[in-house]
């Protein structure tokens, strides 16, 4: 393996059926669009959900997807750009550089645009959205939390996919979606729950989306969630450019990668590979309704 982090990791066996990235960051990866539509497409990644974090890259990924037929889009506030809307971003850490609070009326303006974008046929989900009580401290959760009781009722009046990040969050998560009533397709991005939380999801009728951390060393809570969660609610994704999956941990991630994730995901049901993908194809199209 190359001691440089950055170089990308080698083109993986290409996939017998072809599959979905049920979600991707392509605005925040190296080359063009082109470029890794292509890559994704040579090794059986056909299609990508191309999902926003915030109003301008949620803006980019309606115009890609109106642009590219195999993307589609996702439109949100990441949970923690609610917070920076609301009570501003000092610090500049996020791709809009630094900002000045907004206040409550800052998080309605952003709230309206996202629900503006929703209505377009190419968008085929809001989020991500949901909680994150690892990033975001007890000041921004009201917000956080306003901002995902929101996306769930834009995402249900529009009937398109609600997608879920839940970072250190699971119990205010399932607990918001009960209180609220979540939409008719419900997805857990990058699932990082437990095969106990997989059979809460599964009688909910909730999609489990698996990313390259379920092939890491520590990652046996997911593959025990792998093993149990019904085959009709399994997506898989690459959430890149991070979690790159092993062997290429550390390094950049792309849709192009989702064929190890697909070995690594039939492995643990202890099924081949094509069975897998077939499913998955087929699941994404139904979330996301394409």
């Amino acid at each position: 393996m190359p001691s440089d982090k950055t170089e990308a990791p080698p083109l993986p066996e290409p996939l017998r059926v072809p599959v979905a990235d049920s979600h991707t960051h392509l605005d925040m990866q190296s080359g063009t669009v082109e470029e890794g539509l292509a890559k994704a497409a040579a090794v059986g990644v056909t299609t990508v959900v191309q999902v926003g974090c915030d109003l301008n890259g949620s803006r980019w990924a309606a115009e890609t997807a109106a642009a590219y037929e195999a993307v589609h889009a996702t439109v949100a506030l990441h949970p923690n750009e609610a917070p920076r809307v609301v009570h501003g971003d000092p610090d500049g850490w996020s791709r809009q550089g630094a900002r000045r609070p907004g206040g409550e009326s800052a998080l309605d303006e952003a709230l309206a645009e996202i629900d503006r974008l929703a209505a377009l046929d190419q968008v085929k989900g809001v989020g991500e959205t949901g909680l994150d009580h690892f990033r975001t401290g007890p000041d921004g959760e009201a917000a956080q939390e306003r901002s995902f009781r929101a996306h769930i009722e834009i995402a249900k009046r529009h009937g398109k996919a609600l997608v879920i990040h839940d970072r250190d969050a699971h119990a205010d998560v399932l607990r918001i979606l009960e209180e609220e009533g979540a939409p008719e397709r419900t997805v857990f991005h990058c699932y990082s729950g437990d095969a106990e939380m997989a059979g809460i999801c599964a009688r909910a009728g909730y999609f489990m989306s698996f990313a390259g951390n379920m092939t890491f060393k520590n990652a046996q809570p997911l593959r025990d969630a792998i093993a149990v969660a019904p085959l009709e609610l399994l997506l898989v994704e690459t959430d890149a450019p991070f979690l790159t999956p092993a062997p290429y941990r550390g390094r950049p991630n792309a849709p192009y990668l989702i064929p190890i994730t697909v070995r690594a995901m039939a492995a643990v049901r202890g099924i081949g590979e094509d069975a897998l993908a077939t499913a998955l194809a087929a699941n994404t199209a139904r979330a996301f309704d394409y």
